[in-house]
């Protein structure tokens, strides 16, 4: 049997969603009629990539323990630039 498609590859096909009148005012003054498909598709799969991100930080933790807000602290410093904060971080 074939491994069924990965968000974002696969044939396109219409699909019927319910969303309130105002978040369908919103998207098409954002992205005119035609672009909606597209930027929904895009939305979702962004959150799809977030849900399994956290799955996988979750599946982490119960492995090894929480994360240690420090070194976390540490990490920012590093991809901020910040040298004196990255002296502490390993």
């Amino acid at each position: 049997m074939a491994t069924p498609p990965s968000p974002g590859e696969g044939p396109v096909r219409p699909v019927s969603v319910s969303l309130h009148e105002g978040t369908i005012a919103a998207l098409k003054a954002r992205t005119g009629k035609r672009g909606m498909s597209a930027y929904v598709e895009s939305l979702i799969q962004r959150q799809l990539e977030r849900d399994r991100l956290s799955e996988l930080i979750k599946g982490a933790e119960a492995d090894h323990g929480p994360v240690d807000p420090t070194a976390v602290e540490a990490k920012r410093a590093i991809l901020r630039g910040d040298t004196a904060g990255s002296a502490n971080a390993a």
